[in-house]
């Protein structure tokens, strides 16, 4: 599977919200997009790392930054974690992995020394014209929103 990298045109795909609504990155050229990818819902790392970016997401929209969340879980799944945690950002549903495998975070994880096939937490933060201008391989949940805002900060 291909990695994208810095320096790459963001691949373009086309995924539900948890409303239903469609979403692409092309929909979002012009302004700033922190795409992330995330293994699980309502999951204690992923939840932390929502909850992060929540709690800043004021600062993400005075900057300019679209949040989109992309894991395999469903619509109704990411309806329920929204609502759950109150989430004002777009969670993209990808069950089929299709986005994910475009992303190459579709990859072998282990866990208690068992192998198996999941979504790495990933990150990509985009600039206004399509590019991807920095890729997050190894994000600490609870810091991730604050190295995305300084990044935005050095990268604009």
């Amino acid at each position: 599977m291909r990695h994208v990298k810095a320096g790459n045109k963001a691949p373009d795909f086309s995924g539900k919200d948890q409303n239903g609504n469609i979403h692409r990155i092309s929909d979002h050229k012009g302004t700033w997009v922190l795409l992330y990818f995330y293994p699980k819902d309502d999951t204690p790392g992923c939840t932390k790392e929502a909850c992060s970016i929540r709690d800043t997401h004021k600062t993400f929209k005075e900057k300019n930054v679209v949040v989109l969340r992309v894991s395999k879980d469903s619509v109704e799944s990411h309806k329920k974690f929204a609502d759950k945690y109150t989430l004002p950002f777009t969670l993209i549903a990808d069950p089929e992995k299709i986005i994910v495998k475009r992303y190459g975070v579709w990859k072998k994880k282990k866990f208690l020394g068992r192998a198996y096939m999941g979504t790495a937490r990933e990150s990509f933060l985009i600039n206004p014209k399509g590019v991807i201008a920095k890729v997050y391989e190894k994000v600490k949940p609870a810091e991730h929103a604050d190295e995305v805002l300084v990044d935005v900060n050095t990268l604009a």
